[in-house]
């Protein structure tokens, strides 16, 4: 059962966000995945069906609370999604609501090809997803031989369909340093968007190695020079750097976690999580409905708590802000997710 607490109902997100895995299955095993297990139960075709009902309903719950629209989108992943038979079903669902709520699909790319990928262009999502972690040799390295090239190929196929695309990169110790490269690759390949996050060292990742706070402001440097390159038209630039702590090397607004907020998780087997980064269970969507967990959690209520300040933040200029960076970081590497971003050069004084 979620842990009741005191329930706001005229409370309601500026926007609502659902990553919903509806596998674990992957025909990969990447060195710094978050995963730890790839055969957990997932839950039939017609449960998922009700499951969107419950999202709909906790997004019109919201829009009434607000008094106006609220955007809706849900990001759908796995595992790999495409490991399932079914999930161009409920893709083809998804497409029914475009009014109601967009959808995006992050994706290892694997197993896209032309006939996919213009399969998929007339469903309308919003992104596609996929990870490039480095040069063809680092990214091999992390994800398998043969699979830079896979996703060089999956991403033509889909600028092909006209697809707007993503490129992912994960940052740590061992390749946050060919970030450029990866940049250029994606101003090449004529992506909308690169980004890059950190690390969190959980799952099959729990022993990668993750950033020292020098590293970490050494890769957002690297990141801002890439993005202001004069080698680049700055309108064309698909550099993003609006992750946490990346406001102060990028002078923009700065990164205030959504987890538990506008962001909620949704496990294969149907746990709720704020975050997939933050592996916190909260509820079961077998149990509880989606509004019930939503309304009632205690976990969430804290961390959309505009006034909570995470320790080790108390007297930084920022800490209203910010609310202490990663919580994900500091929940992995402490236990805490109220604990300063692990990652953070500043000093709290």
């Amino acid at each position: 059962m979620v842990e009741a607490v005191a329930v706001d109902n005229g409370y309601a997100p500026s926007n609502l966000l659902l990553q919903w895995h509806i596998t674990e299955r992957c025909n990969l095993r990447c060195h710094h995945c978050y995963q730890d297990n790839y055969a957990r139960d997932e839950l039939p075709f017609d449960t998922l069906l009700t499951i969107l009902e419950q999202f709909k309903t906790l997004l019109n719950t919201l829009r009434q609370r607000a008094g106006q629209f609220i955007r809706g989108h849900i990001t759908v992943t796995g595992g790999e999604p495409f490991a399932r038979q079914d999930f161009l079903d409920l893709l083809n669902i998804f497409a029914q609501y475009h009014e109601q709520f967009s959808f995006a699909i992050l994706t290892n790319s694997t197993l896209i090809d032309a006939t996919l990928a213009q399969q998929l262009a007339l469903l309308k999502p919003a992104f596609i997803q996929v990870s490039i972690e480095g040069d063809e040799k680092i990214h091999d390295e992390i994800r398998g031989k043969g699979n830079f090239q896979q996703v060089v190929t999956a991403i033509k196929y889909l600028h092909h369909a006209k697809i707007p695309t993503y490129i992912s990169f994960t940052a740590h110790r061992q390749n946050f340093r060919s970030f450029p490269k990866v940049a250029q690759l994606a101003n090449k390949l004529k992506v909308e968007k690169v980004w890059a996050d950190r690390l969190i060292p959980c799952g099959t990742g729990a022993n990668a190695q993750s950033l020292t706070p020098d590293e970490t402001k050494q890769f957002f440097e690297l990141m801002y020079q890439t993005q202001q390159s004069s080698n680049w038209l700055k309108k064309t630039s698909p550099v993003s750097m609006q992750r946490a702590l990346q406001f102060l090397i990028a002078d923009g607004k700065p990164y205030d976690c959504k987890a538990g907020d506008s962001l909620i998780t949704l496990q294969p087997n149907g746990d709720i999580y704020p975050c997939r980064r933050l592996p916190i269970r909260v509820g079961n969507i077998l149990e509880n409905t989606l509004l019930d967990i939503y309304d009632n959690c205690s976990l969430f209520h804290k961390l959309r708590n505009p006034e909570q300040i995470n320790q080790g933040c108390e007297h930084c200029f920022y800490a209203k802000a910010c609310r202490g960076g990663l919580k994900c970081l500091s929940y992995a590497v402490t236990g805490d997710p109220f604990q300063r971003d692990p990652g953070c050069w500043l000093k709290n004084s």
